[in-house]
This record gives C-alpha cells, structure tokens and sequence, in this order.
C-alpha cells in the first residue's frame, strides 16, 4: 500500500504571476452558445475546451473558428464577447482570495505577484474589482499587453518583466494547459490547479513541456507566509478523500 504525498514545502524567492482566479464559465459558456450559432460553428461545447486559457482575439481569428480577420470587426466582436461573459455573473475561484490576501499581509510580499490574464484590460478592469480580487500593486498584465498569447511562454516572461525578476524565479500558477506550457516555455515553475480541467489531464502528458510541475485541486490546498526573508509556500497536492476534480 503507498502513503499519500505530503503537502510540499517551498522556502525560496518566489514571485507569482497568476492567472487563476475567476470563474467565468457560465459566462464563456453563454457567449460562446451565442457566436457558435450566430457563426454556424456547430455546438459550441468542443469550442470551450479547445479555446480555454487563449486569447480571445486568438480564438476569434483562428481559421477553424470565426475566421474574424478584420481588426474593426475584430476588436468590437472582443468586447462584445466579453460583455456577454461579464452578464454571465463570473466569481472568484474557491480559495482565491484567500491566498491573495496571504501575499498581500506582508509588505514584502505585495510587489512579488501579478496577474497574467488572456483577457482584455476592459475585462481585467471590470472583473477583477467585481469579483473583490486584490489588485496587485504591480498591475497586471492582459491580451492587450503581448503579441502572442498562450501557449506562447511570451505573457509570463511579461509578467517577469513587470515584476523585475528572473522568470525562472517565478511560480506560475494556472488552470488550463495552455497556460501551464506557457508557463513551462517561459522557465518558470508551474502549478496547475484542477478547477477546470481534470487531474488526469494534466498528470497523462507525455510531452514534459506541457506537464505541471505541481497538481492541486483548488487553490484552498496552497499556504503563504513570510519567514526569514523568504516566501514559505505549502502546497498540497493530495487528492481529496473522494479523488475529485471540480469541472
């Protein structure tokens, strides 16, 4: 019989770029029912899977997709998008604002964390505040800010850039693969967290670029805390008692 891993403990100086932190999916859902059916695109559930944690700008232009390739039309398809997103009511993922809190409790730790999101500034400007997640003093990163997006490793080596560090110095914390391989092409360390995605999504990879370097199931099994001049960072990454993800 094997023993259950023990949560990890890390002692090192860390900085987060995160883009893990809201729960949009009834709103992505919706939007997408919408553009799937105003585009001819078929059902618009394969749509959501495939396109999760890319660039909505990305998305729309793809071939195999909208085939927007108007800048105008473009860039008015994106906000109404995500206005169709936004009536979708989003919130903040289980155990998110508490671990943001916990970085934002010593003064040393609030310049060490970003956010890195693929969606728009007008989004990232509405949601964030809407969802009570803390603004990191740095600011944040957005589609708006890369020419490339996930899996693209450029929006996290942008988010190192914001920070001042070394990526390699940075954990990334995700919830979609492409932004684990992201994460991984930039050189960071990735932490994947199963909120939209099953475990076994993310632990099945063969190809290493694009497995985590650690697996939770939500962001209630990570601890922060400042020690000795260095973020202490717990992670657990036992299953739960019933070995579930939430989808």
């Amino acid at each position: 019989m094997s023993t259950p891993p023990v949560p990890s403990r890390l002692k090192l100086p860390w900085h987060y770029l995160r883009s893990t932190l809201i729960d949009s999916t009834p709103g992505v859902i919706s939007a997408w029912k919408t553009f799937a059916e105003e585009y001819k695109l078929g059902s618009h559930l394969p749509i959501v899977q495939k396109t999760h944690g890319r660039r909505l700008a990305d998305t729309l232009k793809d071939e195999t997709i909208c085939n927007i390739q108007d800048t105008e039309l473009l860039d008015s398809e994106i906000l109404r998008f995500e206005d169709l997103v936004i009536q979708g009511s989003p919130v903040a993922l289980e155990g998110a604002i508490e671990f943001l809190t916990q970085l934002d409790s010593h003064h040393d730790m609030r310049s060490r964390w970003t956010i890195v999101t693929s969606a728009s500034r007008y989004y990232a400007t509405q949601c964030i505040p809407k969802c009570k997640i803390p603004v990191p003093t740095s600011g944040f990163v957005t589609a708006d800010d890369v020419n490339e997006g996930k899996p693209k490793p450029t929006p996290y080596l942008e988010g190192a850039k914001k920070l001042g560090v070394d990526v390699t110095k940075c954990l990334v914390i995700e919830d979609a693969p492409s932004g684990v391989q992201a994460g991984n092409s930039a050189g960071a360390k990735t932490l994947a967290v199963c909120t939209s995605h099953k475990r076994e999504d993310f632990e099945n990879y063969s190809e290493e670029i694009k497995r985590p370097t650690y697996i939770i199931d939500d962001l209630t099994g990570v601890r922060v805390k400042w020690e000795n001049g260095k973020i202490q960072l717990t992670i657990d990454t036992r299953r739960r008692p019933d070995g579930s993800a939430i989808l």
